[in-house]
C-alpha cells in the first residue's frame, strides 16, 4: 500500500475574510487528512492563499498600502483558521512566496518549450471579482451572476495565450481511462460536455504597466502571468517542485477539493496545463456545492454571509465542523440557518454523544473498578463512506452507534443490576464508547481526544459536559 497521502484545497483570494463556505472546504479536507493519518498514511495537507491579480491590486491600492503588505496582513486571517477549525494543515502556500514565484516560472518554460504559449490580440469583458473574462450567455442583465454589483471592465491588449484547444482529445481520453476522477460523478458529466463542445484558448499574461501585480513572465519583464495560471501551480509548488524531486514524486499526484464554480479550472484548465508540463494529472477531485442562508446566496449587500469565526466563539470549533460535515450534502448545494444549528447541537451533540458520555461516565466512576477494555480500529463502513466523501453518510453511522448505545443503557438499566451482572454492563457500555474515540477522530478531534483522555486506563473519570445543552 502507498504510504504517501496528499490532499490540497484551493487557495482563497486573500481580500475577503474567511466564510462559511471556504470553513467547509478546509474542514472536508482536514477530515480527509486525518482519516489517512489513521490509516498509517503519510500526509500533506495544503492549504493557503492567493495573492495576485487585479483585484488584490485594486484592495491594497484602496488601503493605500504596498500590495504586498496588504497580502501579509490579510492572509494571516486565513492562517489562524488552523486554531480556529482545528486543521491539521502541514502546508501553508502563499502565491507570493519564493518559492512558488520560481515554480510558477519554471512551467511557464516548460509550457513554452511545448509551443503551447503564444501572444495575440485580447477583446474581452472581465469581471474582476471573478478574475475571469464573461461571455454573454454568462451575464445576467449584462453583469456576472457571481458579482452582480462590480462593473465589468473591457480588456483590448495584447497577451499571452495557453493553447487550451489542442487538449480537447486527451482531456475526453483522461475522463474516459478514470471514471472517478471526479467526484461526484454528475460533475465529471458535467466538464465532459463542457470539453466536447470546444476548448477556446485562454489569455495567460496581463500587460504589466496596467496590472504590475503579478509574477513576471520568463522572457519579457512587459508582462504578468494571469492570476488563474499562477495560483493553479501552487498544488505542486507547495511539494517542493521543481527543486525537490523526491518529495514531489512520493506524494504527487494528490486529491483536490474544490467548489462546482472551479470545476472549469480545476478539471480541465489545470489537467491541460499539467499535460503540456508533462507532468502527471491529478489523482482525483472532489467538487462540492455552495451553503445558502437560510434559503438565501450569501452575499455582502444582502447582509446574510455567515462567519465561521463568530459561530466558534459562541459554540465551539467542533459544533461548527459537525453541523458542515453532518448537515451539508456531500454532493450538492445545502443551508445554514441557525435555527438549525442549535437544533443538531442539542439533539445530536447534547443529547445523543454527549449524553451517553456522561452516562457510561458516571456509571464507571462509581464502580471504581478496573474495566476490561478493548482496542477498536476505524468502523468499515465509516471507510467506505469517506472514499467516496460522503461525510453525511459516515457520520449516520456514528449516530446509528450512539441511538443504540443509548438505548442499551435503558433497556438493561445497569443501575438496577449487581456483582457480575453490573460488570458485564458497564463491559457493553464502555466498549461503545471505545469504538467513538478513533471513528469521531476524523470529524471531531478535540471531542475525540477529551473522550479518550476521559476513558484512559483503568479508572474512567466524569468530565464537563461535552456539549452543554442550548436554550
Amino acid at each position: 500500500m502507498d504510504k504517501k497521502f496528499y490532499i490540497t484545497t484551493t487557495l482563497p483570494y486573500v481580500n475577503a475574510i474567511p466564510h462559511i463556505g471556504f470553513a467547509m472546504e478546509v474542514v472536508r479536507a482536514d477530515t480527509i487528512a486525518r482519516y489517512h493519518r489513521l490509516l498509517g498514511h503519510e500526509v500533506i495537507f495544503n492549504t493557503g492563499t492567493d495573492e495576485h491579480g487585479q483585484k488584490i491590486f485594486q484592495k491594497a491600492k484602496q488601503m493605500h498600502l504596498e500590495p504586498q503588505k496588504y497580502c501579509d496582513i490579510n492572509a494571516k486571517n486565513f492562517q489562524d483558521l488552523k486554531k480556529i477549525l482545528n486543521l491539521s494543515f502541514t502546508n501553508f502556500i502563499r502565491t507570493t512566496d519564493p518559492l512558488h514565484i520560481n515554480a510558477a516560472q519554471e512551467f511557464w518554460r516548460l509550457c513554452e518549450k511545448n509551443n503551447d504559449i503564444y501572444k495575440a490580440k485580447y477583446q474581452i469583458r472581465y469581471c474582476v471579482g471573478c478574475e475571469l473574462e464573461k461571455t454573454d450567455s454568462e451575464l445576467v442583465d449584462g453583469h456576472c451572476e457571481v458579482h452582480p454589483n462590480l462593473s465589468l471592465e473591457s480588456m483590448d491588449e495584447e497577451n499571452y495565450f495557453f493553447r487550451f484547444s489542442k487538449y480537447q482529445k486527451p482531456l475526453l481520453d483522461l475522463y474516459k481511462a478514470r471514471p472517478d476522477f471526479i467526484i461526484p460523478q454528475f460533475r465529471l458529466d458535467e466538464i465532459k460536455n463542457f470539453v466536447q463542445d470546444g476548448l477556446k484558448d485562454f489569455s495567460i499574461s496581463r500587460v504589466k504597466a496596467k496590472m504590475p501585480w503579478g509574477i513576471v513572465v520568463p522572457g519579457d519583464t512587459a508582462q504578468v502571468m494571469y492570476v488563474w495560471f499562477d495560483a493553479l501551480i501552487n498544488y505542486i509548488s507547495t511539494l517542493g517542485w521543481p527543486e525537490n524531486q523526491k518529495q514531489f514524486k512520493q506524494y504527487w499526484p494528490g486529491v483536490q477539493i474544490a467548489g462546482k464554480d472551479n470545476l472549469r479550472q480545476q478539471s480541465a484548465m489545470w489537467q491541460a496545463m499539467l499535460m503540456s508540463a508533462e507532468l502527471p494529472s491529478t489523482r482525483q477531485i472532489y467538487i462540492e456545492g455552495f451553503i445558502t442562508s437560510n434559503g438565501q446566496k450569501m452575499s455582502k449587500s444582502l447582509g446574510n454571509v455567515v462567519d465561521p469565526r463568530d459561530l466558534v466563539k459562541k459554540y465551539g470549533t467542533d459544533a461548527l465542523r459537525y453541523f458542515l460535515l453532518r448537515e451539508i450534502p456531500f454532493d450538492s448545494d445545502g443551508d445554514f440557518s441557525e435555527i438549525r444549528f442549535k437544533e443538531i447541537y442539542n439533539s445530536d451533540l447534547a443529547n445523543g454523544l454527549g449524553n451517553l458520555v456522561a452516562r457510561v461516565a458516571k456509571l464507571a466512576e462509581k464502580a471504581n473498578k478496573p474495566i476490561k477494555r478493548r482496542s477498536d480500529d476505524l468502523d468499515p463502513k465509516i471507510s467506505q463512506h469517506l472514499e467516496k466523501y460522503d461525510f453525511n453518510s459516515a457520520i449516520q453511522e456514528i449516530l446509528r452507534h450512539i441511538d443504540a448505545a443509548n438505548d442499551t443503557i435503558n433497556k438493561i438499566k445497569p443501575w438496577e443490576k449487581n456483582g457480575k451482572e453490573f460488570d458485564q454492563c458497564l463491559i457493553t457500555l464502555v466498549s461503545f464508547i471505545d469504538y467513538l474515540i478513533p471513528n469521531l477522530m476524523p470529524f471531531l478531534p478535540e471531542t475525540a481526544e477529551k473522550i479518550k483522555k476521559q476513558f484512559t486506563g483503568d479508572k474512567i473519570v466524569s468530565g464537563p459536559a461535552l456539549f452543554p445543552r442550548l436554550n
